[in-house]
């Protein structure tokens, strides 16, 4: 904790695989009060500890690893891309709708033209949804991989402020997401109200589950125990069978991986599905000249495969999980 090392560092010095750099030496003359000379080519398990050194691990545990701010940094990009994804297609919506010319008084654009802003603003809300999260998740995947163990440093005024912040953030969300609704029934009268009801209800939409996503993240963030619980998910096997770790928790992690797999395999089935579903009913009726305009039919819907997916997939992993630990 202190060198900033994982657990599989200290393995390959132990076994004389990989030796310390420089620096880890220096911290390690710092902490145990020696020399370079000492640490490298003497023997100091028979050396009385200092009583300074026996009081300084005595201290409330402190975050080494900047756990926090890496946490609350992913907390944010994760719920900012879902913000992206969701108001994206709420502004496209208007642009969509454009094949009507009753309802397209607002940008005196071709039906052609306004479908191909649509589409275009819709995937760029994608994009940014994806250039946010897949990094983000990426480097979490990488920090959990180098500190599969956190010392658990929050205090009970650090958890509280959590929960009130969460509680803030969870209200504060579904008000806005409810006054997207009313929203929604106030313009509803006319088609050019419609259109900005529904556009203005997505945003709130977006607004409020950044807001409840946020929030859930950063409190979940206070909960090392889970998060050291969840570290096998992003380990190889190879690297939890290296571990020095009691053998009950390795093989509860081990147990934990193989579970992971499970959920992955039949996760990655159903999205490939998915995805193969939402491509048929994009290009089908293009295929087939059967389309008239971009609002109407399969291809107005091409996109619900992918949410119906990932429910599916919400689904399948808890119940893989709950019968693998009743298991």
């Amino acid at each position: 904790m202190l060198l900033g090392v994982s657990r599989q560092s200290v393995t390959k010095w132990e076994s004389e695989k990989s030796y310390p750099e420089m620096d880890k030496l220096l911290k390690l003359c710092q902490a145990f009060d020696c020399t370079l000379d000492e640490l490298v080519q003497g023997d100091l398990t028979g050396r009385e500890p200092m009583p300074q050194a026996a009081a300084s691990g005595q201290g409330p545990a402190v975050d080494v690893f900047d756990y926090d701010r890496f946490m609350r940094r992913f907390a944010t990009r994760l719920s900012l891309g879902i913000l992206a994804a969701i108001a994206g297609v709420g502004i496209a919506i208007p642009f969509l709708a454009a094949s009507d010319p009753s309802a397209n008084p607002y940008f005196g654009l071709s039906e052609n033209l306004a479908a191909a802003l649509g589409m275009f603003v819709l995937f760029a809300g994608v994009g940014i949804c994806l250039a946010l999260i897949i990094p983000a998740a990426m480097a979490h995947s990488a920090f959990v991989k180098a500190h599969p163990f956190i010392e658990d440093f929050y205090t009970s005024e650090d958890r509280a402020k959590a929960r009130s912040s969460f509680a803030y953030q969870l209200v504060g969300g579904i008000g806005i997401i409810f006054l997207g609704i009313c929203v929604v029934v106030l313009f509803g009268e006319t088609a050019e109200g419609s259109l900005v009801g529904v556009t203005a209800m997505m945003l709130c939409i977006a607004v409020g589950v950044f807001l409840i996503v946020h929030g859930a993240m950063t409190l979940g963030r206070t909960n090392i125990a889970e998060y050291n619980a969840n570290a096998a998910e992003y380990m190889e096997v190879s690297d939890i069978e290296a571990a020095k770790v009691p053998d009950e928790a390795k093989q509860e992690m081990l147990k934990t991986k193989r579970l992971d797999q499970k959920v992955g395999a039949v996760c990655g089935t159903i999205m490939i599905l998915a995805t193969a579903i939402a491509l048929l009913m994009l290009f089908w009726p293009m295929a087939t000249g059967t389309v008239e305009d971009y609002t109407s039919g399969m291809i107005a819907f091409f996109w619900l495969p992918w949410p119906i997916g990932g429910l599916l997939c919400g689904i399948a992993a808890m119940l893989i999980k709950a019968f693998g630990k009743a298991e």
